[in-house]
């Protein structure tokens, strides 16, 4: 194994992510049903996120939280602790099942401070 080096690593990493969250029994249909994900429209999009928070690529121009605000209203109860952990718990594991080194650590640091972010706007909006 190898550390997260290059786009082209992003990618193929985000593919494999996605190929178990797409079909997971906790958040799949948040994917599927209520986001309605595009995998090959996403893709270069959070590929995007994903370089200019790891090797600041700054080609990433959108605001992350205006989509999940979207999918937190449109989903019935929002979206719950239980939700986030399994994204991270995911994340990580498909990280580590790959990569090794600084910059996967890091991948894995800054994921779960994001997550953390995000539930924490989130529930408090909806509090």
């Amino acid at each position: 194994m190898h550390d997260i080096c290059t786009r082209a690593d992003i990618e193929t990493f985000l593919r494999r992510f996605y190929d178990r969250a797409l079909v997971d029994d906790t958040i799949g249909f948040i994917f599927t049903d209520v986001a309605r994900l595009d995998l090959e429209e996403h893709l270069p999009i959070i590929a995007d996120f994903w370089e200019s928070v790891l090797f600041g690529a700054g080609n990433y121009h959108r605001n992350p939280m205006v989509v999940h605000r979207a999918l937190h209203d449109a989903l019935e109860g929002g979206l719950t602790k239980q939700h986030f952990d399994r994204w991270i718990a995911i994340f990580s594991d498909t990280l580590h099942k790959n990569y090794c080194g600084g910059v996967t650590d890091d991948a894995e640091q800054k994921a779960i401070a994001i997550a953390n972010g995000m539930q924490a706007v989130l529930i408090a909006a909806r509090g």
